[in-house]
């Protein structure tokens, strides 16, 4: 397999990778700094919208523009004009990791400093339900290949959890442990599904992304030459690509000087698998 090179400058919590298959190019997003980017693999160039609040997440929006997990709420953004609110009352410190679900719902969750003081939500058209409260820090959300399963993690269990998802009203039931992690380096993090159904995680500092079967059994691990590996998406004409974010906001001086590439966006080439396609928000 290849090795990981990084494609962006150092941001200080690159997270939130997508990509846009309609633009051909990556969007993530820059959390503490509010900067919502666009990458395109093509001409080397990584453009950014501030927007003022920290920023989670990123989806396209199949009306126009791009929405958001932003704040403590849901956002619409026009790279051009700016920022229109959709919602507000998220519950904890801020929002975190958001995915559209197979029928374009968004799904995105808090954070919090106390211990179960965050939530998962869903934007449904326009209207904001909780799907889960009691999280603490929630992360990485994905869906199995025929969406019936929905993948989740809230970061201090130390897990990825699988529901049971009914598409056709967006709720998950029935939850269960998929991956236990306690032994492994690092916390999970960000994670995607590719098109056979394996789960891959990034492990915040544990410098990788593990590939777990849709059975649970470790199938590889990607190494990256920064510890705080915040999330991954598959990208490219062919979906074959792994894009990887990584973070740099809270290591030491030394950590910053043995890791200079922390907080880049980073590329694998063609891991032998395709991933599956970014759904638009319907609403």
């Amino acid at each position: 397999m290849n090795q990981p090179v990084s494609v962006t400058r150092p941001a200080a919590l690159a997270e939130g990778p997508l990509w846009d298959a309609a633009r051909q190019s990556l969007l993530w997003v820059d959390i503490p700094a509010g900067d919502v980017h666009r990458y395109d693999p093509l001409t080397g160039s990584d453009t950014a919208v501030s927007v003022g609040v920290p920023v989670g997440a990123v989806a396209v929006r199949q009306s126009g523009g791009l929405v958001l997990a932003a704040g403590l709420g849901f956002a619409v953004l026009d790279e051009a004009s700016g920022l229109s609110w959709l919602w507000t009352d998220g519950r904890g410190d801020r929002m975190n990791d958001g995915k559209c679900d197979p029928a374009g719902r968004f799904l995105a969750g808090t954070m919090s400093a106390q211990s179960a003081g965050a939530a998962l939500y869903r934007l449904d058209g326009g209207r904001v339900q909780t799907l889960l409260i009691d999280v603490t820090l929630s992360n990485g959300l994905g869906w199995s290949p025929t969406g019936e399963l929905l993948y989740y993690v809230d970061t201090r269990t130390e897990r990825i959890d699988v529901f049971d998802y009914d598409l056709a009203t967006g709720t998950p039931r029935n939850r269960q442990l998929f991956v236990d992690l306690h032994d492994a380096a690092g916390q999970p993090d960000g994670l995607t599904v590719d098109s056979d159904g394996a789960v891959w995680v990034a492990m915040a500092y544990g410098g990788v992304v593990r590939r777990h079967t849709a059975d649970g059994r470790l199938d590889g691990i990607v190494a990256l030459p920064a510890s705080k590996v915040t999330n991954v998406a598959f990208g490219g004409a062919g979906l074959s690509d792994l894009y990887i974010t990584t973070a740099r906001d809270d290591l030491s001086p030394a950590e910053l000087a043995e890791q200079p590439e922390a907080g880049c966006v980073f590329r694998l080439d063609d891991v032998g698998v395709r991933g599956l396609p970014a759904v638009a928000y319907a609403g």
